[in-house]
């Protein structure tokens, strides 16, 4: 259920209403937009079935919303949802571009390419502390030692951070270095980290899941968003397919689908998605012209001998080209990429 009230409500109109809901068991979420103000009643909303809250004092209108998911949807909050990164503002006119390494590595590695992004137009610095590896042999991250190599990083070049949380031990850690905490494909369906997720306050970048259907992924956003924390970006990062050319098959039409389906802005990861650096820069174009707000994109110096996902990394000055396609496409579609003096 959408309670949607009147410009003129007043602070007592709406405790009045949110006292009713909680008096029945049920959850209040309050979103102030600019011309109305509209709860969404989070639960079973047939407790307030013989409540008359169409006539409570402005109250506009009640729908009921059929939807499995409520928060995320465009009936709860119809204008789009901008979430502020540092001085970025991720689902704005101006493109979030996310770059840096699979894996931190070292402090020269990190540092190094944080300063190459941003020289390019990254606005926010990805880096792999804890990794989800498909081999338990495989190299895992540095783990709290990543996250202060991160933090370096940081210092030196004023980048906002991203990086992902595998548990629910360490999301206080996460939380302390991170400007944004990811959500990684592995546990896009892991309810026990996504609801306690939903208890900070910080911005969460979900992943699709492998094999996730468009509803099943905003249900996980719901999840995060049910908790009280309402800034969620999604990133689709390739699904699962009969297809072995690339990594996994990039689902371009996911972004006209989820902008109808949701608020919540939604950037690509062409590096996952296609597994190869080769097609990365076209995907990325793609994704941009399709509607998307941004994209992850994985950088190394050095990919030959990168400590993890080589093959679908940029050097650099990869990264600088695509930046310069990245400017024209963005014109075309009305955004703009950041730039740096």
């Amino acid at each position: 259920m959408i309670i949607v009230l009147k410009k003129e409500a007043t602070e007592s109109d709406i405790e009045h209403i949110v006292e009713k809901i909680k008096e029945h068991g049920l959850e209040p979420h309050i979103s102030r937009g600019i011309e109305k103000i509209v709860i969404g009643v989070v639960g079973d909303d047939n407790k307030l079935i013989n409540v008359p809250i169409e006539i409570f004092r402005n109250v506009e209108q009640v729908i009921r919303i059929t939807k499995p998911y409520k928060l995320a949807s465009r009936d709860f909050h119809p204008h789009n949802t901008v979430i502020d990164v540092g001085t970025t503002k991720i689902g704005s006119e101006e493109l979030a571009i996310i770059a840096g390494p699979c894996s931190v590595e070292t402090p020269e590695q990190i540092t190094f390419i944080a300063k190459e992004v941003k020289k390019y137009g990254a606005n926010i610095l990805r880096g792999g502390a804890f990794k989800p590896r498909t081999s338990p042999y495989s190299f895992q991250g540095l783990g709290k030692e990543g996250l202060e190599l991160l933090k370096i990083a940081k210092q030196n070049t004023g980048l906002p951070i991203i990086t992902e949380v595998l548990d629910t031990r360490d999301i206080e850690l996460v939380a302390e270095y991170a400007d944004i905490l990811q959500v990684g494909t592995r546990n896009a369906q892991n309810f026990a980290l996504l609801k306690e997720l939903g208890k900070i306050r910080k911005p969460v970048l979900l992943k699709r899941g492998l094999a996730m259907k468009a509803d099943e992924w905003v249900l996980s956003a719901e999840y995060i968003m049910s908790g009280g924390n309402y800034n969620v970006i999604l990133c689709e990062r390739g699904i699962r397919t009969f297809e072995t050319s690339t990594r996994n098959t990039l689902d371009i039409n996911i972004i006209p689908v989820m902008k109808e389906k949701t608020h919540l802005p939604i950037i690509i990861d062409p590096s996952h998605a296609t597994g190869k650096s080769k097609y990365v820069p076209d995907m990325a174009l793609a994704a941009i012209a399709a509607g998307a707000d941004g994209v992850m994109i994985e950088v190394h110096n050095d990919p030959e001998n990168a400590w993890s996902d080589g093959d679908q990394s940029l050097t650099p000055e990869q990264f600088g080209k695509l930046m310069e396609k990245l400017k024209q496409i963005a014109q075309v579609v009305g955004r703009k990429v950041p730039t740096f003096v």
